[in-house]
């Protein structure tokens, strides 16, 4: 199953999830009716004659009026969760005591940790997601969260850096990693609104008890006071019940999820002993994979592992058995947990860069053949491993972040450094145009950014243009962390230095668009584009105008575009496409064309992306520009895209 069609069946689950949801909430209705008319009834007794006044509670009028009540009680309560978690992962892992890693950690188990991550996101091609540590757990465990990779944070405890080797603990980002691009966190994050307002009606009984307790002296025997606390409690007991409709349900949806993460994880990093032993550590640990903060049980669904006990949780667990899983990714296992205290020595993180040296050599191999071509299977095979790299790809990203000059790196990692790397990659050659651009910051920059960017200049002036995607992908997480004015400002300046020479090249706006495709809306509220369009020929002129854009990026002779872009009509089916002129294509055309394709259907998107594909290789040569302007479409699609080795 493809990165597209995860998507496609989360669609679906979201659809069995609403079911699911719409009949715990009818039943809930039913049992609150029953339990106003009981209470009703019981008030009004004095007044029963064979029954008479109960008959008359159950007439429609009040069975409408309580569902309707109900309903409402539900659904506020569950679009207050939802919008309470649309800042993205950082809630949910904040809720949970989880503290943000700075990447200056002098930790190394920490180091390690963000090491891993960085490594996935890089080969995965998306920016690395913050990572949040819970201090106070123990247990081994780890959680994705957020709407989507570009809000996502990774959650990890502080038993899993304890007690995980690299290995192990990379198969465990691997299959967080495998949730964030199937689709699942979004899901995930819709389960505990859901829930929440499953589990309203129980709250308030809660709070009418508790009032009603400091108010009962009052009414004394009052068949009233009676009825109120018959009610919540009541109320109470039907709260129980939502917890366990929520517990099936969280089941009911999550448990083959779990399974599909796992195979994806040993997919990514083509070392099943790696998540496999994960999963035999937690079975040989005390403490497990337990979480112990309250607010566990809430997000139970999103762990790596069973993260809470009970018996609810056993009858409806939203994982499988340990067994079961290590099973499917070690059919040979002897049934045996691993109870050793082995784990990584602090200098198996520097042995684990040495043992890439190989690995480096056949990097600088393959591009130094890219401009014979070698790199054409690669940029084929992008499409197909979106949202699932291959463990190539990781030694390959792995090898960029190591060749990387320490200082540009380590500036690449902090927000002040980012800025400053930013502001180098679109630096002009010319040197009046440079001038301009130097005193543009000297005057409007940050003062100490504007330091850091002309000390890094000399460095920044050498980098080979394979580095730039990686650099632009360890910076966002930095950027994240400016203040609102902090990314107003870079922002201004950013355009302003591109702009400075009167004309935006493709890899210029290119680094715009795909800075700003995951920094907005980490700053701005942004409309979310919905899926509207399922065939090319809905949204043929903005397809027209992208794949002209490619076409002429690769090309300089026009009868050599026209034939790139044939190529790419033709992998579309388009009937009787039309080629725009050169100079008729502004970027503000691009930009407008390319919010409109943000919605396309999910199945619809790779078809476009390989049409972009067939045009690169169609003159058995892959440019920098072109992989660049691919990465840039990609985003804007919501579809990451491997990095071309």
């Amino acid at each position: 199953m493809n990165f597209f069609e995860s998507q496609d069946r989360v669609r679906k689950n979201t659809a069995k999830l609403i079911f699911l949801f719409a009949l715990a909430v009818i039943t809930l209705i039913i049992m609150t009716n029953l339990l106003v008319m009981m209470v009703f009834g019981y008030i009004n007794s004095d007044q029963l004659r064979d029954g008479e006044t109960l008959i008359r509670q159950m007439d429609w009028r009040t069975f409408v009026a309580v569902g309707a009540g109900v309903s409402v009680v539900i659904l506020v309560g569950s679009l207050y969760k939802i919008m309470a978690l649309s800042a993205g992962g950082k809630v949910v892992a904040e809720s949970l005591g989880g503290q943000l890693i700075p990447r200056d950690t002098e930790d190394l188990n920490r180091r390690k940790l963000l090491n891993v991550v960085e490594e996935m996101a890089i080969a995965s091609g998306t920016p690395a997601p913050p990572v949040y540590l819970l201090a106070d757990e123990p247990g081994i465990n780890a959680f994705a969260a957020g709407f989507s990779p570009r809000d996502a944070v990774i959650g990890v405890t502080q038993g899993a850096i304890d007690h995980l080797t690299r290995d192990q603990l990379q198969g465990v980002i691997a299959h967080e990693f495998s949730h964030t691009f199937n689709g699942d966190m979004r899901l995930n994050i819709r389960l505990m609104g859901v829930l929440n307002g499953i589990l309203i009606v129980g709250i308030i009984g809660y709070y009418i008890l508790y009032s009603t307790s400091f108010s009962r002296h009052r009414r004394g025997g009052d068949k009233n006071a009676g009825g109120i606390l018959a009610l919540a409690i009541g109320l109470m007991v039907i709260g129980f019940a939502g917890t366990f409709f929520g517990g099936l349900i969280k089941a009911s949806v999550s448990r083959q999820r779990e399974y599909l993460a796992d195979a994806t994880a040993v997919q990514f990093t083509r070392n099943p002993s790696g998540i496999a032993g994960a999963l035999k550590r937690i079975g040989g640990l005390e403490q497990g994979s337990k979480v112990a903060n309250p607010g566990a049980p809430e997000i139970s669904h999103a762990f790596f592992a069973q993260g809470i006990s009970g018996f609810m949780q056993a009858l409806a667990a939203t994982h499988p058995p340990l067994a079961k899983r290590i099973l499917r990714i070690d059919p040979h296992w002897d049934g045996n947990f691993d109870n050793s205290e082995k784990i990584d020595r602090p200098q198996d993180e520097v042995q684990a860069a040495k043992t890439e040296t190989a690995t480096r050599e056949q990097t600088t191999k393959k591009v130094a053949a890219v401009a014979v071509g070698a790199a054409v299977t690669d940029v084929m095979k992008a499409i197909d491993q979106i949202g699932n790299p291959k463990r190539e790809t990781i030694n390959y990203a792995r090898s960029l972040i190591s060749e990387l000059p320490g200082a540009v790196k380590e500036a690449a990692h902090e927000p002040y450094g980012a800025r400053a790397v930013i502001y180098c990659l679109v630096l002009d050659k010319e040197q009046v145009v440079r001038a301009k651009q130097l005193k543009q910051l000297r005057d409007h920059a940050d003062p100490d950014v504007a330091a850091l960017t002309f000390s890094l200049m000399p460095r920044m002036n050498e980098l080979d243009v394979k580095y730039r995607l990686p650099l632009i992908d360890i910076a966002i997480p930095a950027l994240k962390q400016l203040s609102i004015s902090q990314y107003k400002a870079f922002r201004g300046n950013l355009l302003a230095l591109i702009e400075m020479d009167s004309k935006i090249d493709l890899l210029e706006w290119s680094l715009q668009k795909i800075l700003f495709t995951h920094l907005d809306g980490q700053f701005f509220k942004l409309p979310r584009t919905p899926a509207r369009y399922s065939r090319p020929a809905q949204v043929k002129k903005e397809i027209e105008l992208i794949l002209s854009v490619m076409a002429y990026a690769g090309q300089q002779n026009q009868s050599d575009a026209e034939k790139a872009f044939d190529s790419a009509a033709q992998s579309l089916e388009l009937s009787e496409p039309a080629l725009r002129a050169r100079g008729e294509i502004r970027l503000s055309d691009v930009d407008a064309a390319l919010e409109k394709l943000a919605g396309l259907k999910l199945l619809a998107k790779p078809r476009l992306l390989k049409a972009c594909v067939a045009s690169i290789v169609r003159d058995q040569r892959v440019l920098p520009v072109e992989v660049e302007l691919l990465r840039a479409f990609s985003d804007v699609l919501g579809c990451p895209i491997p990095p071309v080795t």
